[in-house]
């Protein structure tokens, strides 16, 4: 996990493009970079998940029958890290980016993914003026338009070996990626592994990943798990809550093994999942903690040390194979594996008919509310119970937007309340609105307020997906 959280940038002034409103089925084209739609949930009446451009309409398909999860061996698991720590030791004590370590990791991996019929690639970099690397590996077979995508990041830092950081989270995806091909598993949708470089200089590989997708790739990705920091020594058991399907398949996971689990705060923005989340992309992922400091309410619940942080060692010399805790990381690699099957096991896309508009909207700062309208026709009878409202709103500061769809009855349906402590930037997310009540023909507003002073932000785009 890389030091810190680059700062909010306000949002410069920019010209405002030629309004335009949509009514289409989106279709989505297949290319190279094979990435998916998002598995379906049930929702209660209204709920948030990142969104994803709308992808085309396809016939049903019947699904093949979901295999149970494999247990992931432990061992295996460690025998990757004692492989990474071996590598630090023979180049210099570290697998940071642009140094000698971290290449041999990227051969290290790719050659066990090679050896198992993965299809793999690896794309370059440029960061700090040395040559990066992201390792990238596709399973064949499952839709091409739904991709299930899992990944961590490869490098550490220069004072040590990352084996916590992030070995953990490496060596645990690579596991379950070779475990698929024990298993020959023919998923419904598509398995895609992705191991980034410079994460450590503020998310470069990843960053660069996502920035050179075409926006009808990452309208194809399913979900993009993250993991990173899985086997702190001094353990707590943290999901991320950005999409709640895949927030729910973690929870399951471990309600199944009895072991309570906490939201993840301390990583939010901090690692790969971020910008897959800032463009969109449905994520969600774990983490076992890293220099916060462990309650006496978390060590009651999980065990471990009060008053010590979860890892002692993170970014030190002292990550290294001794500085993992064997049954966080055996739960959590098995939690690894449990999701790819899972949320691979069911191909099953959004589709209905989009209405939207691309026109910008400037949010006045501490002012009044706007709104922006979409006009829909063409449609019998009323609205869907889960109307589906993807929302992209550019702000510095989220928390102090609220957010309001008004049917074309004039009834408002809250979306998004404000909150101090929600502190990060733009609101990119598809809610679900019981709007059956509403004649679905007629014009529906989105209203937003900044209800605070100091930041600024506008409303990019937002859709209807009937």
């Amino acid at each position: 996990m890389k030091l810190s959280v680059p700062g909010a940038h306000r949002i410069p002034g920019r010209p405002v493009r030629t309004g335009r409103i949509s009514t289409r089925g989106a279709t989505a084209a297949v290319a190279g970079l094979a990435v998916a739609g998002l598995l379906a949930a049930a929702a209660p009446a209204v709920s948030a998940a990142p969104a994803a451009p709308p992808v085309a309409k396809r016939p049903a398909q019947s699904a093949p029958a979901a295999l149970a999860a494999p247990d992931i061996p432990l061992a295996n698991v460690k025998a990757h890290l004692t492989q990474f720590s071996s590598i630090a030791a023979a180049n210099g004590g570290n697998r940071a980016h642009g140094r000698a370590g971290y290449l041999a990791s990227v051969n290290y991996v790719k050659g066990k993914l090679d050896a198992a019929g993965f299809t793999t690639s690896v794309q370059q970099f440029t960061s700090s003026g040395a040559t990066g690397y992201n390792l990238i590996a596709d399973w064949p077979g499952g839709d091409p338009n739904q991709v299930v995508m899992s990944g961590s990041h490869l490098d550490s830092v220069t004072s040590g070996a990352g084996i916590n950081d992030n070995g953990s989270g490496s060596a645990a995806i690579l596991e379950t990626a070779l475990a698929v091909s024990r298993a020959q598993l023919q998923p419904a949708k598509h398995l895609r592994f992705a191991w980034w470089g410079a994460e450590e200089l503020g998310l470069v590989g990843s960053r660069y990943y996502v920035n050179n997708l075409p926006t009808a790739e990452r309208a194809k990705i399913s979900g993009y798990l993250n993991f990173d920091m899985i086997g702190s020594p001094n353990p707590g058991y943290f999901v991320y809550d950005d999409d709640p399907t895949i927030e729910q398949t973690f929870k399951d996971y471990y309600a199944g093994l009895g072991v309570a689990t906490e939201i993840e705060t301390e990583g939010d923005g901090r690692s790969d999942h971020a910008p897959f989340k800032n463009v969109g992309v449905p994520v969600g992922g774990l983490f076992s903690g890293a220099d916060y400091i462990k309650t006496a309410a978390q060590a009651q619940k999980w065990g471990g040390t009060s008053g010590q942080s979860f890892d002692r060692c993170y970014h030190s010399s002292c990550d290294t194979t001794a500085n993992i805790n064997d049954t966080a990381l055996d739960r959590n690699s098995d939690a690894v594996a449990y999701a790819v099957w899972t949320l691979s096991a069911n191909s099953s896309g959004p589709s209905g008919e989009v209405f939207e508009t691309l026109d910008d909207v400037t949010i006045p700062d501490n002012g009044p509310t706007i709104t922006s309208a979409v006009t829909v026709s063409g449609r019998t009878g009323n609205a869907p119970a889960a109307l589906k409202v993807g929302v992209d709103i550019k702000h510095t500061w989220r928390g102090d937007v609220v957010i309001d769809l008004i049917g074309p009855s004039g009834t408002a349906y809250r979306l998004k309340n404000s909150s101090a402590n929600d502190s990060a930037d733009n609101v990119i997310a598809t809610y679900t609105v019981n709007a059956s009540s509403e004649t679905a023909n007629g014009v529906w507003r989105l209203r937003v307020q900044d209800v605070a002073a100091q930041d600024t932000g506008y409303i990019d785009s937002w859709r209807l997906t009937f």
